[in-house]
């Protein structure tokens, strides 16, 4: 069996685990673009993309609120946060950005 290769990156964060690992689940990584950072996520194709952004918000910025971030698949912001895994298109070793919805202005 081979592994995909995103899933075999180092994370310093815990995996968010919203489904056990094996069959009938997908794992794929949710980078940061603010933190440089990374977490891994097992969930079921099932799962609606609000939860996933809200676990990975947990991890990554506690004190925020989720209308402040996007998640990006495929560099294109996904707009229907109660549609599942499966309808967006996330498969065993996707690669999602969580940014900020609006940019900040460098000074």
């Amino acid at each position: 069996m081979s592994t995909v290769f995103p899933n075999t990156l180092r994370s310093g964060r815990a995996v968010i685990e919203l489904a056990p690992t094996g069959a009938g689940s997908v794992t794929f990584r949710i980078e940061s673009a603010e933190l440089l950072d990374a977490v891994r996520v097992t969930a079921r194709p099932s799962t609606p993309v609000a939860e996933v952004k809200q676990r990975a918000l947990l991890q990554f910025f506690p004190n925020d609120a989720p209308h402040e971030y996007v998640l990006k698949f495929r560099g294109w912001e996904v707009l229907d946060e109660n549609a599942s895994l499966a309808d967006v298109g996330i498969t065993d070793g996707s690669i999602i950005l969580l940014a900020i919805r609006r940019r900040q202005a460098v000074r």
